[in-house]
């Protein structure tokens, strides 16, 4: 039996017009609906930029109550919130001149503020423009002091005000001192606060008697090192120690006198003159105690002389000192050795 196809629609398939689907080129659009979407939303355009790096990591760790860790070197922690320090110039500057912890030099008291440069002045001793009096006190040697090893003598300077100048430290060998006592040869070192040598003293060795009086003492006395600036020349007497100050040429610019004992109970005074015999000043080697004179050499000594001194003319009594001090007042081996005198 033979299938009966139907009819198949003529023309256009869909009808133009037809609901549902699209109208036919050039027709309006239907009305009451809203024009079909022209495509899709474009897509955003990119991501969003992600967080700028992270949170730095705390910087060690919290200090223990009530303490705190200094910064690297160089570097500086910020005030704490809520707080600040104070600007710049609200503190009181440094104070200038303290010893430096290395060395030799001793980094306890407070050091003289170092002047500035005065033309014709040698470096370094500026410092003797502004004082006319100095304390010269020796350090007490505890193995010295208990065993009778003679060690090198050290010493500190200082102004009236108790501030420290310089230092000075002997330089000898071991041998030279066990061996020969006062009267050995010695360099002595004179440094500033930074450590700088400002004066160097010499002391050749010589014999110690009256009656020899072609090996008189003598020390001489350069600034800076190299440079002779004056001679401390022990003169010929029987009876009282004499000492000539002279200037780097050999010519006299101050004499110096002792008593005819230089030991007792109390302080023992050398006196300063100018070459016409005026006084102008002093070397006292001051009373200790009897404890630290029975049992240590280590003597106290003031120089007075006038502010408006030539400064070699000053360095130069600084020297005198030490001569003095290893002339009559150094001991050795915990032995009554002192001299009383130019006759002993």
């Amino acid at each position: 039996m033979e299938e009966k196809v139907p009819p198949q629609p003529q023309g256009d398939y869909p009808p133009p017009g037809a609901q549902g689907y699209a109208p036919p080129p050039g027709a309006p659009p239907a009305v009451g609906y809203a024009p079909p979407p022209q495509g899709y939303a474009p897509p955003p355009q990119g991501y969003a930029p992600p967080p700028q790096g992270y949170a730095p990591p705390p910087q060690g760790y919290a200090p223990p109550p009530g303490q705190a860790y200094a910064p690297p070197p160089g570097q500086a922690y910020a005030p704490p919130p809520g707080q600040g320090y104070a600007p710049p110039g609200a503190y009181a500057p440094p104070q200038v001149g303290y010893a430096p912890q290395v060395g030799g030099v001793p980094a306890g008291g407070q050091w003289m503020a170092a002047p500035a440069a005065i033309p014709g002045c040698p470096q370094g001793l500026e410092y003797l423009t502004q004082v006319n009096q100095l304390l010269i006190q020796q350090k007490v040697e505890l193995l010295e002091a208990f065993t009778g090893f003679e060690t090198a003598n050290k010493y500190q300077i200082k102004n009236t005000l108790g501030q420290n100048v310089y230092f000075a430290a002997e330089d000898s060998d071991c041998c030279t001192r066990q061996c020969c006592g006062p009267l050995r040869a010695f360099d002595m070192k004179i440094l500033d606060n930074n450590q700088q040598e400002v004066m160097h003293l010499e002391r050749p060795f010589r014999c110690a008697s009256c009656w020899t009086p072609c090996c008189l003492q003598e020390l001489v006395v350069s600034s800076p090192p190299g440079t002779v600036i004056g001679y401390v020349k022990q003169r010929w007497s029987p009876i009282y120690p004499i000492f000539d100050i002279e200037d780097g040429n050999g010519d006299l610019i101050l004499k110096i006198e002792g008593p005819c004992c230089a030991i007792g109970c109390g302080d023992v005074e050398f006196m300063v003159k100018s070459k016409d015999d005026t006084e102008i000043g002093k070397i006292s080697k001051q009373w200790s105690g009897l404890a630290k004179e029975m049992f240590t050499d280590a003597d106290n000594f003031g120089i007075q002389f006038p502010m408006d001194l030539d400064v070699k003319a000053k360095a130069c009594l600084v020297g005198a000192v030490f001569l003095i001090d290893f002339m009559f007042f150094e001991s050795t081996n915990n032995q009554n050795n002192q001299r009383t005198g130019v006759w002993q």
